[in-house]
């Protein structure tokens, strides 16, 4: 620690923020400023920090001894800070080796989250890949991926790839690289044969689930979970001829401005997943995964009570997450207080009992 010594979708999250910031600051909380300071760098790219880092909550963290500090990612990190925590989203082989190698010469510092586990989602091909190898159930439900098919190059050969692979149409069409950027957001429904050899590979084809219209955003902060409802693609009905014919694109969908939590919807659809089931898979994937800070996007096949299928998973998304990490932090550094150890414990051992959810039982 360091001694005392700082209607877009974009537009709706920041409402929801500022509400959630309102509604959700316990009144313990509001106590005097601790005499030490935890020191958070960040890494995020100029979009990211002007949608992450609110003035509203900034000034919430640094009542609560949390200072945020800007990392120059195109100096050393050791000539910068000193830093408690680093939380970045940056890619790029020259920001991962400056990470890496800031991190061997300080492992006390908490890294949200390692570069290699974070490399591994930006690529569809693997990032389902630890849910399908998992395949998840119990007496709650079973939870997979949909039936899927890489296509890296001639666009050709993708029907026959699909007729061999067996899938059914309608197929979603994804990129195959998940980098953050608009690209990446872009999602089509292709209709019909003739169609897929108008697409641009490298992408991802799944197959379409019925799922009645809505999705589940589950977010996770260590062992903490918050599952939000986001309008998604209508359900197509697939025992009639396909009237539709080509390659559909859709706008972003399951941003906060597809909020379906206060809509009117019919019960089998709205009801959120199991919660145990949603902690054992959380639990099982922040394990593989070696992340603490990600979002899952989850469906029910329509017409069932427990089948479950995870679509994509995300790090670090939202703004959502960080006002949580903030939430979070700020109740590790109470408890410290409360058990007089602020001064002697590390901030990897406190962040690693405060992921234990040691934490939630200050008041």
């Amino acid at each position: 620690m360091r001694l005392n010594g700082e209607v877009s979708c974009i537009r709706h999250e920041e409402e929801e923020q500022e509400e959630e910031a309102e509604e959700r600051v316990p009144l313990t909380l509001l106590a005097p400023p601790p005499s030490q300071k935890l020191v958070v760098g960040y890494a995020l790219t100029s979009k990211k920090v002007k949608s992450f880092l609110q003035p509203k909550l900034e000034g919430l963290a640094r009542k609560k001894g949390i200072i945020f500090v800007a990392i120059d990612h195109c100096q050393p990190l050791g000539n910068q800070g000193p830093f408690d925590i680093v939380l970045h989203k940056l890619t790029g082989k020259e920001w991962q080796q400056l990470l890496e190698d800031y991190w061997e010469k300080h492992p006390e510092v908490t890294v949200l989250d390692p570069p290699a586990a974070i490399k591994h989602l930006r690529n569809r091909q693997s990032m389902l890949q630890d849910v399908a190898d998992l395949n998840l159930s119990d007496c709650y439900g079973k939870v997979g991926i949909p039936r899927q098919l890489i296509i890296t190059k001639d666009p050709s050969s993708i029907p026959d790839a699909v007729n061999k692979a067996g899938l059914s149409l309608p197929l979603v069409v994804k990129p195959l690289v998940a980098d953050g950027s608009a690209k990446s957001h872009e999602l089509s429904l292709a209709y019909d044969e003739v169609s897929l050899s108008k697409l641009d590979p490298p992408l991802v084809l799944q197959e379409f689930v019925n799922h009645g219209g809505v999705l589940f955003k589950v977010y996770i902060v260590g062992e903490t979970i918050k599952v939000v409802r986001r309008f998604s693609l209508p359900d197509v009905n697939k025992c009639e001829p396909l009237n539709n014919t080509g390659v559909f694109q859709f706008p972003r969908v399951s941003c906060a401005a597809a909020s379906a939590d206060d809509a009117e919807l019919d019960p089998g659809v709205a009801e959120l997943p199991p919660r145990p089931l949603l902690e054992n898979l959380c639990r099982e994937l922040r394990h593989r995964l070696g992340l603490r800070l990600f979002n899952i996007d989850i469906i029910r096949e329509h017409g069932t009570k427990g089948r479950f299928y995870v679509i994509d998973i995300n790090y670090f998304p939202g703004k959502y997450i960080l006002l949580i990490l903030v939430f979070l932090l700020t109740l590790a550094i109470v408890k410290c207080l409360a058990m007089n150890t602020y001064s002697l414990i590390s901030s990897s051992a406190w962040y690693k009992a405060s992921s234990k959810g040691d934490f939630l039982a200050v008041n």
